[in-house]
């Protein structure tokens, strides 16, 4: 589970699905022989045939975290959104620096999915984040040779049964908010990506 202040949580579901959308390369953890096991794969929001929230992904049979994979598997997938350092320096009174960051676990069910609906998620997978690409690659145009590569991969569904949102942007700190944004602005990207949530740019983020 993970720990939340009270005013640090999203519950904007609408807001939280969003996010996952916009942010859907996550951590699979699960166990293997009884330790801890993470995989860092893409794991699309969908709804099944039911219309019930999933996520969907696939991963390498090489990996043997799949072969622990059961109808009752239970496990946790985590998405990391934009996160900054926060020096203390920037607010009007003394206090500690601090971090500012969204995060978004997930927990469900997992069900394997067989070698049609693995390629169906395939197909969207690819249509998804190929549709800014100049030359945009379809599955529906590689070979049958490259297209055996689907018979290396187990695919899956996540049954979603619980989701757990922290967005922390400095809440109870207002009155430093513009300086804080400032000073963010003059950072790397992540930074700069934090002080445009702030702003209220890029809400679901």
């Amino acid at each position: 589970m993970m720990f939340i202040p009270a005013h640090y949580k999203n519950e904007n579901i609408s807001e939280v699905k969003q996010f996952l959308k916009e942010n859907g390369f996550g951590i699979l953890v699960s166990q293997v022989d009884g330790k801890p096991w993470a995989t860092h794969i893409p794991l699309e929001l969908d709804v099944d045939n039911e219309g019930n929230d999933v996520l969907v992904s696939h991963i390498a049979k090489a990996n043997p975290q799949w072969k622990q994979f059961s109808e009752n598997t239970e496990v946790l997938c985590i998405f990391n959104g934009p996160h900054s350092y926060i020096s203390s320096s920037w607010y009007q009174e003394e206090e500690v620096p601090t971090w500012n960051y969204i995060a978004v676990h997930v927990y469900g069910k997992l069900r394997i999915l067989d070698e049609q609906a693995v390629l169906a998620s395939m197909h969207k997978l690819v249509d998804k984040y190929e549709q800014n690409s100049e030359c945009p690659v379809s599955i529906n145009n590689l070979s049958a040779k490259t297209m055996r590569q689907i018979k290396g991969v187990v695919g899956f569904e996540i049954g979603i049964t619980e989701i757990q949102a922290a967005k922390k942007m400095s809440q109870g700190r207002e009155q430093d908010h513009p300086r804080i944004v400032q000073e963010l602005e003059k950072q790397d990207p992540q930074a700069i990506a934090v002080a445009k949530v702030m702003k209220g740019g890029k809400k679901t983020l």
